[in-house]
């Protein structure tokens, strides 16, 4: 039996996350909460697999990433490592669970590595340094985020393009320099103008994961669910459907409370029988 191509496939780490922008390839990343998209994403060979904490809108029906709980990521994070990927998996610190202290930070943190996490991702620019940097002395890989980051939603008076304007940009242009000052390992840039996207991936050393951040940078994530037709909102202006899952699933179940209706489903072949060998098709 020849071996598994996807097991022969090398883990992807941070070193290597960094190593692609040097080489200049594309980072491409998606989000997975479950053994099965996990699996799926994995098969597809991305390079990074997220456990976002937008989890909470797309598969808890939150109105937002705001109640999101630490149990709630772990318990995704969880089913997203028995899937055993080939990718970084790198697990979302939700809400509240870092912002209070460096400690919180750690500890958090350290919840998700003990539970198969390879990186933990966390909002803000400057004014985290304290908890990026008693995370990562922690000997924990942190991915930055900036731009528009959806825990701030209530500061921002809603989900708005960040970053127009120079004085904005600039603000953004010096947090992305002092995260990678700090140690991050790359920094995911949502919600920002095109131009403003390319500056910053141009001004760091490491790696940029767009999202609604333009073409220049150094890799894009897409929340699955939104990649394949699964959400019911209408998707942001960066969103590219390559699927309409949704539609599939409604077809798929509607066609099967026809079947059980007009009593087609379960046919004999789906049935079982003391004894089979006697068991013959109806005429």
């Amino acid at each position: 039996m020849s071996a598994d191509p996807l097991m022969a496939r090398p883990k992807v780490t941070v070193r290597t996350i960094r190593e692609m922008k040097s080489r200049g390839e594309k980072i491409v990343s998606v989000t997975a909460y479950d053994y099965p998209t996990a699996r799926l994403a994995d098969e597809a060979q991305v390079d990074l697999i997220l456990v976002g904490d937008s989890l909470g809108m797309v598969v808890l029906g939150y109105d937002s990433t705001i109640p999101v709980t630490l149990s709630e990521m772990v318990h995704h994070l969880k089913a997203v490592v028995r899937a055993g990927p080939r990718a970084l998996v790198v697990a979302d610190l939700p809400f509240l669970t870092y912002q209070a202290s460096p400690e919180d930070a750690v500890r958090s943190s350290g919840r998700f590595i003990k539970r198969g996490a390879e990186a933990v991702k966390l909002e803000g620019g400057r004014r985290m340094l304290p908890q990026i940097e008693a995370i990562l002395a922690a000997d924990i890989p942190v991915l930055g985020h900036l731009g528009l980051t959806p825990q701030s939603v209530h500061r921002f008076g809603g989900y708005r393009v960040q970053g127009r304007g120079r004085e904005a940009a600039d603000a953004l242009l010096e947090d992305a320099a002092a995260l990678e000052r700090a140690g991050c390992f790359a920094i995911v840039l949502e919600g920002v103008p095109l131009e403003l996207g390319r500056e910053i991936t141009e001004a760091v050393r490491i790696p940029t994961i767009g999202i609604g951040a333009g073409i220049h940078c150094d890799g894009q994530v897409l929340v699955l669910h939104d990649l394949i037709g699964l959400t019911f909102e209408k998707p942001a202006r960066f969103v590219r459907r390559y699927a309409d899952a949704g539609e599939t699933i409604r077809r798929a179940i509607a066609s099967f409370r026809e079947d059980v209706r007009a009593g087609r489903y379960p046919s004999c072949e789906e049935s079982y029988a003391s004894a089979p060998e006697r068991v013959e098709k109806p005429t």
